[in-house]
């Protein structure tokens, strides 16, 4: 089961080294798990605004590309605090943190998608539905803990 759950963060991030964000890589190149997952949150977070910026612009394309940016960053966060092997119930600072920040993070996209144009909505659906999996799997992980 680690071999996997190493396996599929190292895969996430070979895939998120070629992708060429610097402020992911920032995120990638720290060395405590539970830090990196919220700096990849933080990055989210910037990525998000940097997406809205680029919308009331009218640069779709640069959208596009900062949603996949969040993707991605939760993505790394996820698979960041799973790494770590720790049970979310008994060490929970990080994870509660990673879960309120992706249930912000799912809020403001939900304000996004009210705010744009019917045709453009459809660019939110793969990012909203990886946030709130990955929100939801937090929030499992808190209340239940790890399965024995």
């Amino acid at each position: 089961m680690r071999t996997r759950t190493w396996m599929a963060a190292a895969t996430v991030a070979l895939a998120l080294a070629g992708s060429g964000r610097a402020d992911l890589t920032k995120a990638m190149a720290e060395q405590n798990l539970e830090k990196r997952s919220q700096l990849a949150l933080d990055n989210a977070t910037a990525a998000y605004k940097e997406a809205r910026a680029a919308y009331d612009k009218g640069e779709n394309e640069r959208v596009v590309e900062f949603l996949k940016e969040v993707e991605e960053s939760v993505t790394l966060a996820e698979a960041s605090l799973t790494q770590t092997g720790k049970n979310p119930r008994r060490s929970p600072k990080y994870f509660k943190k990673a879960e309120l920040d992706t249930r912000e993070l799912t809020k403001r996209i939900e304000a996004f998608e009210r705010e744009m144009a019917f045709n453009d909505r459809p660019m939110l659906a793969k990012v909203k539905a990886k946030i709130q999996q990955v929100h939801d799997d937090l929030l499992v992980g808190l209340m239940e803990g790890r399965k024995k």
